[in-house]
């Protein structure tokens, strides 16, 4: 069975197309399964969309689970639609993002590492000039969080853990530990990572993450799960066939997906 549990839609202000639009396109790449999981408000700002082209309003956030909801019922027996959202991971507001998820059935939660040290992590200038050490300081900050994330017990899946790397490939050799480390973590909380194949739209190319840390992943009993990250309703469910047959070669056996925040297996 095909399956997408990460795809954005016109509310968040870079993505086009309306959630629709996006059930459409599953259904006519052959999707079981299609994911809603678009970015969610800045809840923390006292302003209603604290970047417009980031992330959706905060008053736009109940009109878009009940979108969602309405097409799930629409749509069933021809696909099935699920309720995700993808969050932002803020260790200092993480009580606040949980009691604003809280009211809602979400499938799931996706967390995502957007920013660390306070810059994005797709911001390329962060390395310039930077020594050896500072370049291994910002990749283990970055892990540090990937880690908070996982222990938060707010998320049934991290989204894209080396999409540091999207616009600077040279992030990959950075040499530590940590990335190590923190799959461990991850397998210890049980906590599934997605095969993200945005990548590709992104100077990096290829998928998130890596095929070693995908191997890494496999050694620490780490689940995983596939997104195309859509932001165009033509990229949904992109490279699925392709990520089924690597995650086999490297020995996967299996991979899942979620509904009302129970993983479902799916042999591969």
């Amino acid at each position: 069975m095909k399956f997408d549990l990460h795809t954005h839609n016109e509310r968040c202000g870079h993505a086009t197309g309306t959630i629709r639009l996006y059930v459409e396109a599953a259904v006519e790449a052959g999707l079981s399964v299609i994911g809603i999981s678009d970015h969610s408000p800045y809840f923390y700002s006292e302003q209603d969309q604290l970047f417009p082209g980031i992330a959706m309003a905060r008053s736009a956030f109940a009109g878009y689970v009940e979108e969602v909801l309405r097409l799930k019922r629409e749509y069933e027996g021809t696909i099935e639609v699920l309720l995700g959202v993808e969050s932002d991971f803020f260790p200092e507001h993480l009580e606040l993002y949980r009691s604003s998820f809280e009211p809602y059935p979400f499938d799931y939660i996706i967390g995502s590492v957007h920013q660390s040290s306070g810059v994005s992590i797709f911001n390329k200038n962060r390395w310039k000039g930077l020594d050896e050490a500072a370049h291994i300081l910002h990749k283990e900050t970055y892990y540090d969080l990937i880690q908070q994330s996982a222990r938060a017990g707010l998320f049934q899946i991290l989204g894209h853990i080396d999409a540091m790397k999207g616009f600077y490939p040279a992030f990959s050799e950075i040499p530590t530990p940590k990335v190590d480390e923190t799959l461990k973590v991850i397998g210890e909380e049980d906590i599934a990572i997605e095969i993200n194949t945005s990548g590709k739209t992104k100077t990096v190319g290829g998928w998130y993450p890596s095929d070693l840390i995908l191997e890494r992943a496999l050694h620490y009993g780490v689940a995983v799960t596939f997104g195309s990250d859509a932001h165009v309703p033509e990229r949904v469910g992109d490279e699925f066939e392709l990520v089924s047959k690597r995650l086999k070669e490297i020995g996967y056996k299996e991979w899942c997906y979620f509904r009302q925040k129970e993983r479902i297996n799916v042999p591969l």
